[in-house]
């Protein structure tokens, strides 16, 4: 099944520290994350574990996790953010190199929506 990549970018340029969205048609977007908010669904957590722990062992960062969704949903000036207060789902691969979700490892998990709230993901219930 072909799905939607979301990642957060931290290449050095003009998208530094902004979600990078790739459709399965090659269309890549970009958006500042403190205007915007990305709400994906029927999600899979994502990551090249082998990498991960590479960076996670001292190696330098570089593109090892993504979100992939069927489908997305951008809402930029003047949105409404939902509750904060749903599960908050974290990677650095520097801290662990797993996606870890109620402090638990989360790797490959299917979840049925997942919004963001400026730099941070969130499991929608």
């Amino acid at each position: 099944m072909v799905r939607i990549k979301v990642r957060f970018n931290l290449g050095k340029g003009k998208n530094y520290m902004k979600w990078k969205i790739e459709y399965p048609n090659g269309k890549v977007e970009y958006y500042d994350p403190t205007t915007t908010q990305i709400i994906m669904n029927e999600c899979e957590l994502r990551n090249y574990k082998k990498v991960a722990e590479k960076i996670y062992n001292g190696a330098n960062k570089t593109v090892c996790a993504w979100v992939l969704c069927k489908g997305i949903e951008i809402k930029t000036k003047g949105f409404i953010p939902f509750d904060i207060t749903c599960d908050r789902i974290r990677y650095n691969p520097k801290v662990q190199p797993n996606w870890i979700l109620n402090g638990e490892v989360a790797d490959k998990q299917s979840i049925d929506m997942i919004g963001s709230v400026d730099y941070g993901l969130y499991k929608i219930i």
